[in-house]
């Protein structure tokens, strides 16, 4: 069963529809009997990282969803912001994120005509392991992003990275935990066969 966590923020509906035509069970999950149905979690989120962290710690969800990931080792997914507050700290804000990564976000550090911010739209991945994501996928396959803010590129649990400007960790993966930080529910037939691996081809 996924669970996708249902915390105030992101497009929770888009990932719901996706599990939904492919025949994957599902919750949205706003509560703690909801969120202990699952073998398999999403962590969606929208916006800026201390707002999340506001609504998550709100949510009442937040010693459940440590539990689940850190003590049972559920595959746990984060997309977009939902990846960034799995880090410990983001120069977005002052809250501190969740630490399953033991990393920072930073923003991107140039911009301008070529590169404006945020970086929105297709982009190109560059795988540089293997994962159980990337099943049945393209070598470099093209995503959806929008943001400001990201991963460091020499994060040591990358599995993917993109250019826009310089190189950042995209896609990074330690042990259960996954993030990405494009947009899967976004990305067509790539996102799709995405979000089917992470239940398919991940286990607890």
């Amino acid at each position: 069963m996924i669970a996708i966590v249902d915390y105030g923020l992101g497009n929770i509906r888009a990932f719901a529809n996706i599990y939904k035509r492919l025949g994957i069970p599902y919750v949205l999950a706003s509560d703690v009997e909801s969120l202990k149905q699952a073998t398999h979690i999403i962590l969606p989120g929208v916006g800026s990282f201390d707002y999340a962290m506001q609504k998550l710690n709100e949510s009442g969800l937040r010693e459940t969803l440590d539990d689940l990931v850190l003590n049972q080792n559920l595959p746990v997914l984060g997309i977009c912001v939902g990846m960034q507050i799995m880090a410990s700290s983001s120069e977005e804000g002052s809250s501190r994120g969740l630490g399953w990564l033991d990393t920072e976000v930073v923003r991107f550090s140039t911009s301008g005509a070529e590169f404006p911010l945020p970086h929105m739209g297709w982009n190109s991945l560059e795988l540089i392991k293997s994962c159980p994501l990337f099943e049945n996928i393209e070598p470099q396959p093209s995503f959806y992003f929008l943001h400001s803010y990201h991963f460091k590129a020499d994060f040591p649990y990358s599995v993917a990275s993109a250019n826009y400007s310089n190189e950042i960790a995209c896609i990074v993966q330690k042990e259960n935990v996954y993030g990405i930080q494009c947009h899967p529910e976004k990305s067509h037939h790539n996102g799709v066969t995405l979000l089917k691996n992470f239940y398919e081809a991940t286990n607890a």
